[in-house]
Parts: C-alpha cells; structure tokens; sequence
C-alpha cells in the first residue's frame, strides 16, 4: 500500500518521535511511504522509514536538490503547495500528525477524493479516523 503522511515543517520534539516511529511501522509491514519531501514530520517519517529499510517518495513542492537526505526517490514539481494534490492522489491512504495549513488542505483533498483519513493526535476532522499512537495509525490502514 502506498501510504502519504502528513504534518508541518516544523514539529515538536514529540511529534518527531511519532513521526519516527510511524516510518518504522510502515516500513516494517512492507508500506510504501509518500511525502512532502522536506522537514518537520516529512524528514522525520522519512527517516524512520529508511533506517527499517523502507522506500520514501518526496513530492518536492521546488527541485530535487530541496529533499531531505532520507528520500529515496525525489519527485521535482516545481509547483509549491499544489504538489498536495499529487501526494494525495497518489496515496492509498493518508496519516495525518500535526501540521499547518498546508497539512490541512492534503486532509481537505484526501476526504474530497474518498481516501481514508487517519488522524494521528492531529485535527479532529468530520470524516477521519483518530488514532492515539503510531501503532494505532498503521493497524487502522488494515
């Protein structure tokens, strides 16, 4: 399954540390994951991912160069935040932690194209699916 998580450039220590933990998760049950490519949750799901020996896939909001070193593969767009649309749209299934603006219009996007939404400590949103750790998130995708 191919799985995009979503959440803010900047995170706190604990978000960090969820985020870390869910990569892990995903990598370990086989997932592929797909994500923004940069910081914040985006280099610390990543980074999860690639230590369990998991594919990551960062759709870049500017140029390749931009991805943080635990991409495996680096998609360019050169189209800033409508880039959301190609993430979600290319995700089975989207895990949400907490994040801005620009994670809130993927969640916005996800449920408008029928995708499973699970939040993750993150908005409490009419149409998702809350979870309370990383554990929880990765058995809610079964």
């Amino acid at each position: 399954m191919q799985v995009a998580v979503v959440g803010g450039g900047d995170c706190s220590p604990k978000v960090r540390e969820q985020a870390q933990e869910l990569g892990r998760l995903l990598a370990e049950r086989g997932h592929i994951l797909i994500c923004g490519g940069l910081g914040g949750v985006m280099e610390a799901v990543a980074h999860g991912a690639r230590t369990a020996g998991g594919l990551v896939v960062g759709v870049l909001p500017g140029e390749k160069i931009d991805a943080n070193p635990c991409i495996s593969i680096a998609i360019a767009t050169g189209m800033g935040h409508a880039r959301n649309v190609i993430i979600v749209k290319s995700a089975d299934a989207v895990i949400a932690l907490p994040g801005e603006h620009g994670a809130l219009s993927e969640i916005a996007l996800a449920l408008k194209m029928k995708k499973r939404v699970i939040s993750l400590q993150s908005w409490d949103i009419p149409g998702t699916i809350k979870a309370e750790t990383p554990e929880e998130a990765v058995k809610l995708l079964d």
